[in-house]
Formats: structure tokens, sequence, C-alpha cells
């Protein structure tokens, strides 16, 4: 049984979340510490087939740690290629997969502080990574590979490693920022320094790219989306998008996006596509612009002309995530604009074959949850 779902059939929308199939209800009861739990874990290879439901023992949290009961937690690509093996083909094995979460703390270290049963956390992406320059060590912390994810009913895991939620999202949608939100967070704002007025490229509605264009729209930005939906490109209007191209019907989408600004080009381009896309992403920004290269759905591999980067200044920037303080900074932000994460639809999260399979097909708008 869901604790705290409740199954309707129609879709609708509310608060501009649009949600499908489920609707999430305030919990009835406080959770509490459970010494056998179960958990997700990818055993005996790699593959989606692999996934298979165990039971676990949990401890007492240490000094210094807490211990969350999971309400809710999302799907993001790297999930997917995790979990078939192509993200790091020598990941040990078992492994609890996903990244995204959100959970209540129902039991709290000795020593920690700041932090009490009932309070609702997400769990950082890098456990070890709080603020600065990324290093190996910090990147090397992260859940759902190689350390153990937030597929689980519970979790421990150290307190400075978990940021407290705004009261006002919902579980499914707190479930969302540890990775997908923060990601656009500081490919815009923490690297990219956007500012208003600049226009914004987002390539597709995925849960990245729609952070993307909500916190660029919030940040008074001017925002062009991509897609080969023109259902997903109204919807994308409907969050604020002020041009929309079919990259079906306009594969040489980078001209169409000079175009729209008045031959200038664009300042900069949230690029999820990779190689794929990249040369497209070139045609499209300006002189001096940004290339915040987050993904990789249309490759990895592909020949590209470095060109234009040199001789037209452009910054091509990596983002991976972000750090603790950055997260605090956009959660802040979140709050004083209200922005609530769009979630397309909530499983349960024994389904999360079925949840992987309706992310992997592409027909999403935003993010995929599973509920607990």
């Amino acid at each position: 049984m869901l604790s705290g779902i409740r199954v309707e059939p129609p879709a609708f929308v509310t608060h501009g979340v649009i949600v499908t199939g489920v609707t999430l209800c305030v919990r009835a009861r406080t959770a509490k510490l459970a010494r056998m739990y179960r958990a997700m874990v990818i055993e005996g290879g790699f593959g989606l087939d692999r996934l298979a439901i165990v039971e676990r023992n949990e401890a007492d949290p240490k000094a210094f740690e807490v211990t969350l009961s999971m309400r809710a937690v999302s799907l993001n690509y790297r999930d997917v290629l995790m979990i078939r093996g192509q993200y790091n083909p020598r990941q040990p094995l078992p492994l609890v997969p996903l990244s995204d979460g959100v959970g209540e703390v129902v039991a709290v270290g000795e020593r920690v502080t700041g932090l009490a049963k009932g309070d609702r956390v997400c769990p950082l992406f890098c456990q070890r990574y709080f603020a600065g320059e990324p290093t190996k060590e910090k990147i090397a912390s992260t859940l759902g590979g190689p350390l153990d994810g937030v597929l689980r009913e519970q979790m421990t895991l150290s307190a400075e490693s978990v940021v407290k939620v705004p009261a006002g999202l919902d579980d499914a949608q707190a479930a969302t920022l540890p990775c997908a939100a923060l990601t656009a967070w500081n490919a815009l704002v923490e690297q990219g320094g956007l500012v208003p007025g600049q226009t914004v490229l987002v390539q597709g509605t995925g849960g990245v790219s729609t952070f993307a264009l909500q916190i660029a729209k919030a940040m008074g930005a001017r925002v062009i989306v991509t897609s080969s939906s023109e259902a997903k490109l109204e919807r994308a209007r409907a969050l604020g998008a002020d041009h929309g191209i079919d990259y079906k019907k306009t594969p040489q989408w980078g001209k169409e996006a000079l175009k729209l600004t008045d031959d200038r080009g664009v300042d900069l381009v949230v690029e999820v596509g990779g190689a794929g896309t990249l040369g497209e992403s070139l045609k499209a920004v300006r002189p001096g612009g940004t290339i915040a290269v987050i993904g990789m759905l249309a490759g990895g591999a592909s020949e590209v002309n470095v060109i234009p980067i040199l001789m037209r200044n452009i910054r091509v920037q990596g983002v991976f995530v972000g750090h603790k303080e950055a997260m605090v900074r956009m959660l802040r932000a979140f709050d004083s604009w209200s922005l609530k994460p769009v979630v397309d639809r909530v499983f349960p999260w024994t389904e999360a074959r079925a949840a992987l399979d309706h992310m992997v097909a592409g027909a999403h708008l935003g993010k995929v949850a599973l509920g607990f």
C-alpha cells in the first residue's frame, strides 16, 4: 500500500504542476524507524530486467547521522545509463539506483544539530560536495552510483549531506530538487551568470530543461524551447516559453534560433543532447555566449567543428549538478518565486521499471517520480 498517495484516473494541472493518474495527499501519521526495510537493487548483472526488491536491516544512526523514511524519488536519464551499465561498466553490484529523492527524518544521531524527527529533507546528490570547486573526491560521492542511491524505504547518511525542503512543495515536487533542479540552476545562475533580458535556448522538455525554462522566466529572461512534439511546445508555452521550435520539422534549428534573435544569437544554450546536437547549439549561440553541457541524449561521440568555439569566443561549460551552498541558494529563490516543479506522473516505487520505461519513451514533460 502506498502511504500518502490516492490514485485517481484523470490527468489534471494544479498550481502549475502536471500530474497524471495520481494525487499526493498529506500523510496521516509520522513515519518511524523500521529495523527491516525494502530496497530495490541491481544485482547479478546490469540491465533493467535485473532490478529486484530485497530486504535490508537498518541500524541506529551514528552520532552525526540521520535516518530517513523515503517519501518520494524521481528519475534522471543518468539512472537508466547506470542501470544498463553504460554509465560505469565497472560499478560494483548490487547497487541501489536513483539519485533524486526526499525523505522524512525518523532518527537522529546524538550529536546532530539543526535537524529533528519529522523534518523533510533531500539527500545531496554529491554527498561530500558542500561548496567551492569540484574535486575528484567530491564528485565520486554520488548517490545512485558509486554510492547506494535513494530507491529504498529507508536510508541513513551524514546529517550534513541533507538539505531541508520548503513546506510549500509536495513530496513528488521535492524529490526533483537535488539533481534536475540544481543542475538547471547551476547551468543558468551559478556558472551561467544569467541576467534579466538575456535569451536562453532550452533543448527539449525533460526534467532539467523544464527547470531551466522555469528558472530563466523567473529571472526575466527570454526562452526558446526545442522539441519534436507540437503538443509539448504548447505546454512549454503555457509555462512561459516565448518561442518553440519543432526540430523534426526544422532540423537546422540553430539557424531558426538566430532568426528569432535578429541574427544576434542566444546568450546561453542548455545543451542536453551532447555531441549529437552541439553543432546546432554552436550555430544558435552568440559570439561570447555560453553552451552549458549537461547531457548526452543525442550521443556522446560525434565530429564537431571546434573552429566556431575559437573564432567566436564561445564558452562550452560542463555542468555536473552542483554543491550544497548552491542548492540552499536555489531553494531560497524557489521559495521567493513560489516556483513549483513540474511532475508529469507519479508511479508506486515498486513499479520503478514501468516508470523508467515511461521516461525512456520520452512522452513526459518535466519529471517522472515514484511514491512510497
